[in-house]
């Protein structure tokens, strides 16, 4: 089952740059874990304003169940409010 989850991240006031980069760093490699492992298919960066962070994720799961482990495998997830839409089949996909 596919699932577009929109990802919108606030870091804490007073958070260091530092802490900013590690979080940022372990979340990029959790992300790459998540492809490999055939759970996270495409990341997007919709229009944002200055400042703020948001992602259009595309996830693959078995059920909603096994998407919320997946998301909170996440270390970003502790800054983050996730929108889960979970997504069909459309009859006339073109890349069905």
């Amino acid at each position: 089952m596919e699932f577009l989850v929109d990802m919108r991240t606030t870091v804490p006031e007073g958070t260091s740059d530092e802490a900013v980069a590690d979080m940022r760093s372990r979340e990029a490699a959790n992300s790459r874990n998540l492809a490999a492992q055939g759970h996270l298919l495409r990341l997007w960066r919709p229009p944002v304003a200055e400042g703020e962070w948001r992602t259009w994720g595309l996830f693959q799961a078995r059920d909603a169940d096994e998407l919320e482990q997946v998301l909170a495998s996440m270390p970003l997830r502790v800054w983050r409010h996730d929108s889960v839409t979970p997504l069909s089949p459309h009859p006339n996909d073109p890349g069905a």
